[in-house]
């Protein structure tokens, strides 16, 4: 396998950021799946590995695969996605009406980019820009979901 190969599969999260329509929300849905097996196994402990694993190989991978493309953040990058919303389920164990709020709340916030989540992705830029909004915004939904979770769960 190519080093252009590895790149796209890797910042497109297993290719569903090749969606035609809404790539993000599609890289956020596959990565419940992962989160919550990892959940299962090894509690928020493997989840923080995973995010923080996913969060550093997705720099490298992000900014070279954008290269390659010759686009700032391309759509079909979503490893940054995965990034975030693992972050923001490292609250929800493995409750899946907790991991039902988190993914909204992680899209909200990303879509909308409120505060340092839009100062990150106008002002950061390359793999670390691609990577950096969608990570603080993981780790305010993951501070929200835990509220949530503390006074209703």
């Amino acid at each position: 396998m190519s080093k252009s190969s590895i790149l796209k599969l890797i910042s497109t999260w297993f290719y569903t950021g090749l969606f035609p329509k809404a790539p993000g929300t599609f890289g956020s849905l596959a990565t419940l799946p992962a989160v919550w097996v990892l959940a299962w196994l090894g509690g928020w402990p493997a989840v923080l590995v995973f995010a923080a694993a996913v969060s550093v190989i997705g720099v490298w991978a992000a900014d070279g695969y954008a290269k390659e493309l010759g686009r700032e953040d391309p759509g079909c990058i979503v490893i940054d996605e995965t990034a975030g919303q693992a972050l923001t389920l490292l609250a929800a164990g493995t409750n899946l009406w907790l991991y039902l709020i988190g993914f909204g709340l992680f899209r909200l916030l990303d879509i909308s980019k409120p505060g340092p989540i839009g100062w990150a992705d106008r002002k950061i830029h390359g793999g670390l820009g691609i990577m950096a909004d969608d990570i603080i915004a993981g780790f305010i939904g993951g501070a929200i979901l835990a509220g949530i979770r503390f006074y209703w769960f």
